[in-house]
C-alpha cells in the first residue's frame, strides 16, 4: 500500500460557490485529486469509477491522505489524519457499463438486442438522410404528412399535452387542422436538422435578431452560454453559427441522451458529432470551463431536466405555475459567465427566425446575491420563452403535462 497527503489550499477556486457562507469542496474535485494522485503509486492505475460515496464535508485547510491498495478491485479512500474528527470515503472501482435489457434476457442477448436497435435506428436515419439529400426538401417532406396524420390520431398522451398546451396558448379549444399544424411543425423541424447539419442552410431564409448581443458577450474573451427551450430548431443556431462566424457551438447535456444525441448526428453529419459535451464524467467541468475560455459558445436547453430529483423553481408560465430546472442557471452562475436567451422559430415554409435576448450575466455576481441573481435569470427566463410561444405558438414540442411534470430528458426535440 502507497499513501500521498494533500492539504486543501484555502484559495482553491472551487469554494467561492461551493457554497455562500460554508466553504466546502466539490465531490467531482475530491475524485479528480484521487484519480491524479492514483499514478503516484508504482505499478498501479485506476481505470474507471463505478460509485462514489460522501460521508463529511472538506473545508478549507483540511488535510487529507489518500492510502492505495492493488487489487483486482481496486479501492482509494481520502481521509483526515489520525485525530480529526471528519473523514471522507470513496471507493473507485473498474468502469462498467449498463444497456437497457428485455424482460427475462440474459445480460450477452440483451447487449446484442441493444446494438441491434442502435443499428437499426442508424440505418433508419441514415436513408433519410440519403433520401432527404437526393430529392430535395420539397419532395422528401411529403412523408412528413403521414407521420403528423399519425401521431395526431393514434399518439393519445402527445394528443393530450398538444390539446393541453394549445388551449392555453391560443385561449380556446384547438382545432383538429391546428392540433395537426403543431405536430407536423415539430416534424419539420427535425427534417430540417438534416439539412443544417450537412451545411445546406443556404437553400432557407434565416432571419436574425439580436446578433449584436452574441458579438458583445464574446468580446470580453470569456465565452457565452445559450439557454434555448424544446422550442423550434436550435441546430438552425449551429448552421448559422457555422455559417457566419469562427465560433463553434456545442450543446451541453446529460450523457446518456448526449450519446443518443451523438449516434442521430453520426449519421446526419459524423463531423457534428464533436459538438456536444455530456455532463457526467469526471472531467466535464474542465472542459465546459476550458470550451468557455477559448471563447466558444455553448447550448442548454434550460426548459426541462432528465432527473426527477433535480432542484427547480417554479415560475408562471402561460397562467400556471411551472417547474424549471435550477442546475442551468447554478452552473452558469458558479462559472459567472454571460447568458442569452435563444430560440430558432420556424415560420412557415423555409423561414426561421432566429432570436437573441439578454438574459443574465453572473460575471460580478458574488456569492451573497447569486441565489436572488439565479431566482431572477430564471424568472426572465419564463417569461421571455413565453413570449417566443404565443409569437410562434406550434414551435412549443414538449409533449407531456408541462405544468404537472418536475423532469423530463434533455434531448433536443
Amino acid at each position: 500500500m502507497s499513501e500521498t497527503r494533500w492539504t486543501v489550499p484555502t484559495d482553491h477556486p472551487a469554494f467561492p460557490g461551493h457554497f455562500p457562507g460554508r466553504p466546502i469542496l466539490p465531490g467531482v474535485v475530491l475524485i479528480d485529486a484521487a484519480m491524479r494522485f492514483a499514478p503516484l503509486a508504482p505499478g498501479m492505475a485506476i481505470r474507471g469509477l463505478a460509485s462514489a460515496k460522501f460521508f463529511q464535508p472538506v473545508p478549507p485547510r483540511r488535510r487529507t491522505r489518500l492510502p492505495l491498495r492493488p487489487g483486482h478491485r481496486p479501492r482509494a479512500k481520502l481521509r483526515n489524519p489520525p485525530g480529526r474528527t471528519h473523514r471522507r470515503q470513496r471507493q473507485l472501482h473498474p468502469r462498467s457499463r449498463t444497456v437497457s435489457e428485455p424482460a427475462g434476457a440474459p445480460p450477452a442477448a440483451a447487449a446484442t438486442w441493444t446494438r441491434q436497435a442502435e443499428r437499426s435506428s442508424t440505418a433508419i436515419m441514415r436513408f433519410m438522410v440519403w433520401l432527404s439529400l437526393s430529392l430535395g426538401r420539397p419532395l422528401s417532406r411529403i412523408v412528413l404528412h403521414g407521420i403528423a396524420v399519425y401521431f395526431v390520431l393514434f399518439a393519445p398522451a402527445a394528443g393530450r399535452a398538444s390539446r393541453s398546451y394549445l388551449t392555453r396558448i391560443l385561449g380556446r379549444r384547438p382545432t383538429l387542422a391546428e392540433r395537426y399544424l403543431h405536430v407536423l411543425t415539430f416534424a419539420t423541424t427535425i427534417h430540417d436538422r438534416i439539412y443544417f447539419l450537412n451545411g445546406r442552410f443556404d437553400r432557407f431564409d434565416i432571419e436574425i435578431r439580436g446578433a449584436e448581443l452574441v458579438d458583445a458577450a464574446l468580446a470580453g474573451g470569456r465565452g457565452l452560454l445559450l439557454f434555448g427551450a424544446h422550442l423550434g430548431s436550435f441546430e438552425v443556431l449551429r448552421a448559422v453559427g457555422r455559417h457566419h462566424t469562427d465560433r463553434s457551438v456545442c450543446m451541453l447535456m446529460h450523457e446518456e441522451n448526449a450519446r443518443k444525441i451523438n449516434s442521430v448526428l453520426a449519421a446526419i453529419n459524423p463531423a457534428a458529432t464533436q459538438d456536444v459535451l455530456a455532463l457526467g464524467h469526471l472531467d466535464s467541468m474542465l472542459q465546459l470551463r476550458d470550451r468557455l475560455d477559448a471563447g466558444q459558445i455553448i447550448g442548454i436547453l434550460a426548459d426541462r431536466s432528465p432527473r426527477l430529483d433535480d432542484a427547480t423553481g417554479s415560475h408562471a408560465f402561460l397562467g400556471s405555475p411551472a417547474a424549471f430546472p435550477l442546475g442551468p442557471f447554478r452552473l452558469a452562475a458558479m462559472l459567472r459567465r454571460p447568458v442569452l436567451f435563444m430560440s430558432g422559430l420556424h415560420l412557415g415554409g423555409t423561414r426561421y427566425r432566429v432570436e437573441f435576448s439578454q438574459l443574465a450575466d453572473f460575471s460580478e455576481v458574488d456569492r451573497k446575491t447569486r441565489d436572488d441573481a439565479i431566482a431572477a435569470a430564471q424568472q426572465r427566463y419564463a417569461a421571455l420563452l413565453e413570449g417566443r410561444c404565443r409569437s410562434a405558438p406550434f414551435n412549443w414540442f414538449n409533449f407531456f403535462d408541462f405544468w404537472r411534470a418536475k423532469g423530463a430528458d434533455d434531448t433536443p426535440p
